[in-house]
């Protein structure tokens, strides 16, 4: 049986802390109650039979007291009643009380409301005993002509799963419903109609189609759902078929339901992969992504896009759309945006590149124009770095983008200028033409820069790569401006003794009218002399940045000024020039180290921006050529060196993405001819409605590895003793947000056990969903109880509890089994994530939650192994890359990263070393440090590595 056939059941749940009544009182409140009493009574009835009493007494007095009434809510919860009770006795056969019941329901089934009716219908789809069906028969037939579309729909549901449980009860079913089907005209009657002919009969659904495949558009949204069910199934069989409804799906791709264009769309894709069938299912999905508000929708059908792109024959197809891809930015969601530009910039080319660009340089601009939101400086980001690989890719872009982007390092919100400062920084190193034009905007926007940080970016890149006697000037006198008034020390103490007198002013007060104790009106005014507040904003931005305290950016500035006097001094040949800029370089590094070691900056200076200011200073007063090699070629060597090793590495991962996509075909595969081809060869491949329904129920079939240890045995858990009364244990099945627990509980005695109930609590962010039903076990017998664990967060939990079971005909109270423990293991929920350098530091000093873990522990030797050792146990991620670990040196350090499903973030940074000093068979040390935003995460993570730090031998 496929998933969509098992049966449903109705599941009522109620308070289990109620005495439950008992039988005499009940069947009292049956025979002499009014309907309100009758109907609370057998409520209480269906309750007690759900949890396992059988009340054989009550069902002659239901039949005679209840079965006649005509209460609506007493006949729904009749329907609920015969449902779940015993209908045959313990040898098999029909109880005789059943035939007045089945006479009941004829009645019903030809009631004038048609309520009574269709649920009658519905309540005959669940009944699996074909003696109480047969006389219905008839009475079933009939409601196919009855006049309202509840009852018909309700018959055809009935006749449905009748013919597919006793086809000998309606033999001409299809027969019948095809009929029914070509006179029908309600769209929900026709629906069931010609679902039941796709499962029982698909020659004449096919039939049906053919008639009326010119008309598909017309119909309701619900039929043409399944209309495209059929087309996909009967292609998945019959190949041949394609060319006869591929038009059909074309057409519905034009259908004014969302739902409909998107099944469409997928069919389309699965059944033919020409270049117009792409595009048109690419157009279907891009178009829903634009038109549909909710969220969700759009990210599952971005996601179906990046499966399209993955696939190397749909990815040139997918290249014509970008712009139309790139519509959707228009979405205000962060994620929704995130995919796109990814998308987008997955399937840039060179023929395209040039109209990406235009749209995102004008997406950037709206984000400097709009009200300030959360969300936009990182869209701003997010256009910065897609930008910037824009720029890597296509260096003839470069010169469009970069003048746009230097604006941002103005821009108050730090990320985003550094974004566009190692954007700059990378592009000044590539492109030797764009250094003219680049170093002329930075020039413009220097004295605008509010952040330190991209401050001392910006310095860094006008003093590596000055390299005209006017660009010099320029930024010396740039220097100048931003620092104000020199010596620093003096300008300010007479700032603060109020001696600078362009800064005084005289102001006459506002004349105020007072009222005097008689009643009269006296009016006062003031001259008075005011100095105004000193404010952080009447500063130049180095001048404030030195005063504050952050004298690492006049490190950065003494470095800077180096650097442009040493090649000022080669590049102009009269002494006297040279002597001159070397000596006011000189003063503002002097002035400087004064400030610093003054009372007027909040913090002093640091020994270490002493020290380099001391050096610059004597570089400066010695010009040694040694010197002059290291400031002004070893350091761009060293930059040229990271920015290469840095596309390696990306290179190295777009090959290993390409390879992963690549579908590779060996010279001596076999070829397969479709004419030649079993008809069950070509069923054979996976059925998409079945999967997407397995996938919705959580019932996925994971690809176990080939690994045997890597198998569902691994994860049984044992709950009690082989010598223990009842044996339980549990295979734990881990879905997204939940957990299934089936336990297995077998009784190893020669008694009957009644009321054997798994009873389960929970430790941590878990909530056991339903409690699991009581059960009555024969000696020796087994069942399975499943159980459903809601999970909440990412932590370690526990799962504990017992059995409890009664021994029929034994006086002893309640007999109790305590169960082990059930651990539920953290890294089912982390996956290995990747982040930025600047995010990891972020995330690193926002996260509260640390857990250090002070000693390794473990008994491996080499570095490298121990890393991986970890990476494996924690499902973690390594961002530092290869070519840093790479080599030895006998310690190391490296960063790790994941994230839950949660979307929790986790970081470690792993400080190792090997004690060279106890021989090379000693084993690792060191610490390891966890971050995380909550507690739970970063202990368990902890608790997870102190586990597994030692490595077993196998």
């Amino acid at each position: 049986m496929t998933a969509a056939e098992n049966v449903c059941y109705t599941l009522i749940n109620v308070p289990m802390d109620s005495e439950p009544p008992s039988e005499i009182s009940l069947k009292n409140d049956l025979e002499k109650g009014d309907v309100k009493l009758k109907t609370e009574a057998l409520k209480k009835v269906i309750i007690m039979i759900l949890n396992g009493e059988k009340l054989p007494g009550l069902l002659m007095t239901i039949i005679r007291f209840v079965l006649p009434l005509q209460d609506h809510t007493i006949k729904k919860l009749l329907l609920v009643f015969w449902e779940i009770v015993p209908k045959t006795t313990p040898d098999g056969r029909l109880l005789q009380e059943m035939i007045l019941v089945c006479d009941a329901y004829r009645k019903d089934l030809q009631h004038p409301n048609e309520f009574i009716r269709g649920s009658t219908l519905r309540f005959l789809c669940k009944l699996k005993e074909a003696e109480l069906l047969e006389p219905l028969m008839p009475a079933i037939r009939a409601c196919l002509e009855h006049r309202h579309s509840y009852v018909r729909r309700n018959a055809v549901l009935a006749i449905y799963t009748i013919y597919r449980n006793f086809e000998h009860l309606i033999p001409d079913a299809p027969e019948l419903i095809h009929d029914f089907l070509v006179n029908e005209k309600d769209a929900s009657c026709k629906r069931n109609a010609f679902m039941m002919l796709i499962h029982a009969d698909q020659d004449r659904a096919l039939d049906y189609l053919s008639t009326c495949i010119d008309q598909v558009q017309t119909f309701g949204d619900i039929l043409q759902l399944v209309i495209v069910e059929l087309i996909y199934k009967v292609c998945h069989a019959n190949p041949s078929e394609r060319a006869r409804f591929i038009r059909c799906i074309y057409n519905l791709l034009q259908s004014s339901s969302p739902a409909v264009k998107y099944e469409a769309a997928g069919t389309l894709v699965t059944l033919s992969s020409a270049p117009t069938a792409i595009k048109a299912a690419a157009q279907c999905y891009i178009d829903l992504i634009i038109k549909e508000s909710d969220n969700n929708v759009k990210l599952i059908v971005l996601d179906r896009l990046i499966e399209l792109k993955e696939h190397p024959s749909h990815e040139r197809v997918l290249q014509d759309l970008v712009m139309d891809i790139l519509r959707v930015l228009s979405t205000p969601d962060l994620e929704v945006r995130k995919k796109t530009l990814q998308l987008a910039l997955d399937l840039v080319s060179s023929r395209n590149v040039e109209e990406l660009v235009i749209v995102l340089k004008k997406e950037v601009i709206k984000t400097n124009n709009v009200t300030e939101h959360e969300d936009t400086d990182k869209y701003r980001q997010l256009l910065v770095r897609t930008l910037h690989s824009c720029s890597v890719r296509f260096p003839d872009m470069a010169a469009n983008v970069i003048p746009v982007l230097m604006e941002f390092l103005s821009d108050n919100n730090e990320a985003a200028a550094a974004d566009v400062l190692e954007f700059v920084r990378e592009a000044i190193q590539r492109f030797d033409n764009l250094r003219p034009l680049i170093v002329e905007k930075m020039l413009e926007v220097f004295h605008a820069i509010k952040s330190v940080k991209i401050y001392r970016g910006a310095l860094w890149i006008l003093g590596e790569y000055c390299s005209t006697k006017e660009d010099i000037q320029s930024v010396m006198t740039e220097v100048r401006r931003s620092l104000g008034e020199i010596p620093i020390v003096e300008s300010e103490i007479k700032k603060e003794a109020g001696e600078l007198k362009p800064e005084e002013e005289v102001s006459v007060g506002p004349a105020q009218k007072l009222v005097t104790e008689m009643g009269t009106y006296a009016t006062q005014s003031a001259l008075s002399s005011s100095r105004p507040a000193k404010k952080e904003e009447d500063r130049p931005p180095l001048r404030g940045f030195l005063l504050d305290g952050d004298f690492f950016v006049a490190a950065s500035l003494a470095t800077t000024l180096t650097k442009i006097a040493l090649r000022y001094v080669s590049l102009v040949q009269e002494k006297k020039k040279q002597n001159s800029f070397n000596a006011e370089a000189m003063l503002l590094m002097a002035t400087i180290l004064h400030l610093g070691k003054s009372s007027l900056p909040k913090k002093p200076i640091t020994d270490d921006d002493v020290d380099r200011i001391s050096l610059c200073l004597k570089v400066l007063s010695e010009c040694s050529p040694l010197m002059n090699d290291i400031f002004n070629k070893e350091c761009r060597q060293s930059l040229s060196h990271m920015l290469s090793a840095k596309l390696e590495e990306e290179k190295l991962s777009q090959k290993k993405e390409s390879e992963k996509r690549n579908v590779t075909i060996q010279p001596d595969d076999p070829i397969s001819f479709m004419q030649l081809t079993a008809k069950n060869e070509m069923s054979s491949k996976e059925d998409q409605f079945q999967l997407s329904l397995l996938a919705a129920m959580g019932n996925t079939q994971r690809k176990e590895a080939a690994d045997p240890l890597a198998s569902k045995l691994n994860k049984v858990t044992q709950l009690t003793g082989f010598s223990d009364p009842v044996y339980a244990e549990a295979y734990v099945h881990v879905n997204q947000y939940d957990i299934v627990l089936d336990v297995l509980v077998v009784n190893q005695t020669s008694d009957t056990l009644q009321n054997c109930t798994l009873e389960l609590a929970t430790l941590g962010d878990l909530k056991l969903v339903e409690k699991p039903s009581p059960l009555t076990l024969a000696p020796h017998d087994f069942a399975n109880i499943k159980a459903n664990v809601k999970v909440a967060s990412t932590e370690n939990g526990i799962i504990f509890g017992n059995v409890v079971y009664d021994v029929s005909g034994a006086a002893s109270d309640r007999n109790c089994v305590v169960l082990s423990d059930i651990h539920i293991d953290i890294m089912d929920y982390i996956q290995p994530a990747s982040c930025t350098d600047a995010e990891f530091r972020q995330m690193w000093a926002e996260f509260e939650w640390e857990n250090k873990v002070s000693f390794v522990n473990t008994n491996i030797i080499d570095l490298n192994e121990y890393l991986q050792h970890i990476l494996k146990s924690t499902n973690m991620k390594c961002l530092t890359p290869e070519k840093a670990l790479s080599g030895y040196c006998g310690f190391m350090a490296a960063n790790l990263y994941a994230r839950s499903i949660f979307g929790e973030d986790a970081l470690a940074n792993v400080s190792i070393e090997k004690p060279i000093h106890l021989g090379p068979e000693a084993p690792v040390t060191g610490h390891i440090r966890i971050r995380a935003k909550s507690q739970g995460m970063a202990l368990s993570l902890g608790d997870k590595i102190n586990l597994s730090q030692k490595k077993t031998s196998l």
